[in-house]
């Protein structure tokens, strides 16, 4: 399927991928992988088609009513995780929970948690990845220069202002499919 995703990927579509494509190796067994700005449902196979280039796994969580017949297969072949949110366990420490169950996971999300233009990224991302001690690894949806920048892997400090300071300007100046939103 790897040949097929790089046909459609590199010729079909015309993208690149730029930056830190080390996640290739899958050396990276855990990271908490943010994809911005998501401006349309494009995002999603541009994603789907740059795990299959890399050649890496990803995964994504949802509630687990969503993981039950006849859509549950479905979503567990994407990499999906059912998380179960209890009255006494929030989102993100139940995602957290998941990445020290999992010998693997690597958690693809949205930041701004939208498809529609925000002022400020929602956190959540970064306490997981603070929590479950793993790094960020920022890959940009660029669609105006058809490219996904994939960046180092980025490890909290502890310093959410200076770390959002950081990760906005691994994003400056990439337009989203409907670049309004981005």
């Amino acid at each position: 399927m790897q040949w097929l995703a790089k046909l459609i990927y590199f010729k079909v579509l015309g993208w690149k991928v730029v930056g830190n494509t080390s996640l290739s190796k899958n050396t990276i067994k855990k990271a908490v992988i943010i994809a911005a700005p998501h401006t349309s449902w494009h995002d999603f196979y541009i994603g789907i088609l740059l795990r299959a280039v890399l050649k890496v796994k990803t995964n994504f969580v949802g509630k687990k009513e969503l993981f039950v017949f006849p859509f549950g297969y479905f979503f567990k072949a994407l990499g999906g995780a059912p998380i179960n949110r209890s009255r006494n366990e929030n989102k993100v420490d139940a995602i957290v929970k998941l990445f020290k169950e999992k010998e693997e996971f690597r958690m693809a999300m949205a930041p701004e948690g939208t498809r529609k233009k925000v002022k400020e990224w929602r956190t959540g991302f970064y306490f997981i990845a603070k929590k479950a001690n793993v790094p960020i690894i920022m890959f940009t949806l660029d669609f105006e220069n058809k490219q996904n920048k994939i960046s180092e892997p980025f490890y909290t400090t502890g310093d959410i202002k200076a770390d959002f300071e950081f990760m906005h300007h691994f994003f400056e100046g990439v337009k989203g499919k409907v670049p309004k939103y981005s």
